[in-house]
């Protein structure tokens, strides 16, 4: 089948769509990309998107509102990536659209309520002509999962190694791990879990630090020009975060725009510049994940491949393997695709797996109590073959 997968990530920056060939089934299935486009999101919107995602500031009209716009923006991204493959959208056979994630509503037990996603699914759908599965990680919190990592269950199907222990890490708004046994291993489990911020921080901070002018540290200038305050860190890494057991998941509700107006007064306190705040929190994301590896994946990882946009900051790369010495760093790329694609590719993946009535996930990376299909299926106006 012909599978576009769409998502936009915590940080609201761009719509990613990457149409994919996908063949086969499970243990056999093969994936190729055959065109990506990236829709940058406009400047304001990305504002009311991040006002909308806070208990301060959102509001129900806006959210609904917000809901139908994202939904428009996503079948605008789908047909344009047809478009520019040199086809209409009506010769795509699926399509797979994650939307935006406003809220993950966790409990005090570390269990999951509920996770809202805007970007209706119904007006992608209509938009397109083209059947769209969406809601992607309802059914897994009602399976009692805890609805993410969503794309570890992909990196089950597509990345495993003959012989190498795998982390898969995705550095996007959030980080998340899914830890990969090799294929010659049939004793240990593999893992998933969001291992804390990667660039939601950064990324308040630059917002605040210019004043709204920039909304992230294009190839990590800001933290390159300071100094790191390592004694801050250990502080930071005390998080009560850290300390709970995987099956675990964060968003911008915990590490919060909130808690990046406090980073900054903090820093500040300490006689920090801004550079040297951002230095030290771009380091201190890094740390997190190599902690999280530390306390609870069940032996060291030989290779560590990460993706997202966390991958575009050399100084956060940097530091990721000056923490993790004894591993080998690499990026989506080494694996023959973008990193940046990741998780557009994974939600082409998951459409298709749902459309063939085959689950999305397993109760080793979300602790789902079964496994189980993903998303709510809108038919477009053909069926898919």
């Amino acid at each position: 089948m012909r599978v576009i997968g769409m998502i936009s990530g915590t940080s609201a920056d761009a719509i990613e769509a990457v149409c994919c060939q996908i063949d086969g089934a499970p243990p056999l299935l093969e994936l190729k990309v055959l065109m990506a486009h990236s829709t940058p999101i406009p400047l304001e919107r990305q504002r009311r998107i991040h006002a909308a995602a806070t208990v301060e500031a959102s509001d129900v009209e806006a959210i609904c509102l917000l809901d139908a716009e994202i939904g428009d923006a996503f079948a605008d991204a789908a047909i344009a990536l047809a478009t520019e493959m040199g086809m209409g959208i009506e010769h795509v056979d699926l399509i797979g659209s994650h939307g935006q994630t406003l809220w993950h509503a966790v409990r005090e037990d570390g269990s999951v309520a509920s996770s809202l996603q805007i970007g209706n699914g119904a007006r992608v759908a209509e938009r397109t002509g083209v059947t769209t599965i969406s809601d992607l990680r309802s059914r897994d919190i009602a399976a009692g999962g805890q609805g993410a990592p969503i794309v570890a269950y992909v990196d089950w199907l597509l990345s495993r190694h003959e012989t190498a222990y795998r982390a898969i890490q995705n550095l996007g708004g959030i980080g998340n791990v899914a830890y990969l046994p090799p294929l010659g291993d049939e004793t240990t489990q593999p893992l998933a879990f969001d291992t804390g911020p990667a660039n939601v921080l950064i990324d308040v901070l630059m917002t605040l630090v210019s004043e709204g002018q920039v909304s992230y540290d294009e190839d990590g200038r800001t933290a390159a020009a300071g100094t790191i305050d390592e004694g801050w860190i250990e502080m930071l890494l005390d998080h009560p975060y850290y300390q709970q057991p995987p099956p675990k998941t964060t968003g911008r509700e915990l590490f919060s725009p909130a808690m990046g107006r406090e980073l900054l007064d903090v820093g500040r306190e300490r006689g920090l510049s801004d550079e040297d705040i951002v230095a030290t929190v771009t380091a201190y994301s890094a740390d997190s994940v190599a902690d999280a590896y530390r306390r609870f994946l069940p032996r060291p990882p030989d290779e560590v491949i990460a993706a997202g946009g966390g991958t575009r900051n050399p100084v956060f790369m940097a530091r990721l393997a000056a923490s993790l010495p004894d591993a080998r760093l690499m990026t989506y790329e080494d694996l023959g695709f973008a990193s940046h694609q990741k998780e557009a590719m994974a939600m082409a993946v998951l459409a298709y797996e749902t459309w063939h009535g085959r689950p999305g996930t397993a109760p080793e990376f979300t602790g789902v109590s079964h496994p189980v299909l993903m998303g709510a299926i809108n038919l477009g106006r053909r069926m898919p073959s």
